[in-house]
């Protein structure tokens, strides 16, 4: 699981790839840094202040750093608000590290396709996240993020059968569940959408975005008390969140008596 980061809601578009992705901080790597200590210091000060640790690294890879040097440059930039740069960055170094494991180097494109879709550029996401699932095809996290760069692209049917395959080597994985939930609700198979729906708050009653796309389900299905509780759980597990802040806007719209058509879904964090 990767550690959420609280942020805005970016617009709603097909699976809000791009708040997702920023939601998710690239994590510490498995590298043989020079100085292991350096390294989670440089991680810790890039989501503090990524503008002195972008230099601070480029000084340390100089110094010898390496790859965590270069890696944490990479995440500094992402944390500045320079996805593409960043995703550049990333690009570069799985490149690089040809001699690696390829399970690392997996990562690295991950990273890669995540930071390609904050920068709401999904082609260049989906080419990432390829190419990682080539390296490391039973990591059902890759599977997970390559759906998000095909939802955000509208390729909701290609984004289910990723979902699918992430489900099939992790079937408790919640978040995909609501990926998958949110996917079958643009193609107009609700019936499926309820199915994952119910399987996510199964799975993870913690996950305020189940609870959430749940209730959405409820509406659509003009059960708006269930709804409305649902709703209400989501208040409860993340009432200063993005998952928060959408419910509200949902029982606002139920006490307005608001029936146009439900929001397009967000992608939940993981």
């Amino acid at each position: 699981m990767r550690h959420p980061a609280l942020v805005a809601i970016a617009l709603l578009l097909a699976f809000d790839a791009a708040a997702q992705a920023t939601r998710k901080p690239a994590p510490r790597l498995n590298l043989e840094a020079a100085d292991a200590r350096a390294y989670d210091s440089c991680l810790a000060a890039a989501r503090k202040e990524p503008a002195k640790a972008y230099e601070d690294a480029q000084v340390w890879r100089v110094r010898g750093g390496g790859d965590a040097a270069r890696h944490c440059a990479a995440v500094a930039m992402l944390e500045w608000g320079e996805p593409r740069t960043a995703a550049q960055l990333f690009e570069r170094l799985a490149l690089d590290m040809r001699f690696r494991p390829p399970e690392l180097r997996a990562e690295v494109l991950a990273q890669a396709a995540r930071a390609w879709l904050a920068g709401r550029d999904w082609e260049r996401a989906n080419a990432a996240a390829t190419t990682a699932i080539e390296l490391a095809p039973r990591n059902p996290e890759l599977w997970i993020d390559r759906a998000e760069a095909l939802g955000a692209a509208q390729n909701y049917w290609e984004a289910i059968d990723d979902l699918n395959r992430a489900l099939e080597l992790d079937p408790k994985r919640a978040d995909a569940l609501v990926f998958r939930a949110a996917a079958y609700r643009f193609v107009d198979a609700p019936e499926l959408a309820f199915e994952d729906a119910e399987r996510a708050v199964a799975a993870n009653p913690k996950l305020a975005d189940a609870w959430l796309e749940r209730g959405i389900l409820y509406r659509q299905r003009g059960d708006l008390a269930k709804a409305r509780r649902d709703w209400l759980e989501v208040l409860v597990l993340d009432a200063e969140g993005p998952a928060g802040d959408a419910a509200r806007a949902q029982i606002e719209r139920l006490e307005l008596k608001l029936d146009d058509q439900a929001p397009a879904p967000r992608a939940p964090r993981r």
